[in-house]
């Protein structure tokens, strides 16, 4: 399989790589884009031989949920089970932007993308390309770090090539990705708890919760 490239302006990309992006995503193919602060992987959650092609091209454990951006609070409701206020007060207060927030997954989430945990990440990107790609879909979209799992991950559109040419089918380059990456919180227990910290600090997300009073 050879991998495609095609250069973008992550700030304004155009109508044609995007259409051609949208495109292979229906297929059920792979395309590695600049997100918030790294590049990320996507796929159509929905199409499990696309889910399954994304856990082999990263050398991903298929017991690691893969998490997913959505365009909107209302998209979000659709994917989780049930959604608490420390969830709506994160995402309001957060997004767009780099967190993702563990909820327990909804039953129109296949039980593949979950990594048979039943519970989910979601996030609303602050990507110009993703936020247009879910937004032309009308739907959501895997949304893992761009990488081959245990090695950096890539933040220019040629590292992913040089690291994934031929493990997945197109890269939109927008040069250079700066920034640690998303955070990701935990909501589905009683107490919340970060996953992995990035752009956003732990003291950020209790401040948040804080002023809800939890």
């Amino acid at each position: 399989m050879a991998t495609d490239l095609i250069e973008i302006d992550s700030e304004q990309p155009s109508p044609d790589a995007l259409e051609k992006a949208a495109a292979a995503l229906r297929r059920g193919e792979i395309v590695a884009i600049p997100t918030d602060g790294l590049y990320s992987i996507v796929a159509d959650p929905l199409n499990l031989q696309a889910v399954g092609r994304v856990f082999s091209a990263k050398g991903r454990q298929v017991h690691q949920s893969l998490p997913l951006i959505v365009s909107d609070l209302l998209m979000a409701q659709e994917l989780a089970k049930e959604t608490s206020t420390r969830f709506y007060l994160l995402a309001r207060h957060f997004w767009p932007g780099p967190l993702t927030i563990i909820v327990p997954a909804s039953e129109k989430v296949p039980l593949k993308v979950t990594g048979n945990t039943g519970r989910l990440g979601l996030r609303q990107s602050g990507s110009r390309v993703a936020t247009a790609l879910v937004e032309w879909l009308a739907q959501p979209l895997i949304a893992t770090s761009a990488n081959i799992s245990g090695q950096p991950t890539c933040r220019s559109g040629i590292e992913v090539f040089g690291m994934m040419d031929g493990r997945i089918d197109l890269v939109l380059d927008g040069g250079l990705c700066t920034g640690p990456g998303s955070t990701t919180v935990d909501v589905t227990e009683p107490y919340w708890r970060v996953i992995r910290e990035g752009a956003i600090s732990e003291k950020e997300i209790a401040d948040c919760l804080a002023v809800g009073g939890l």
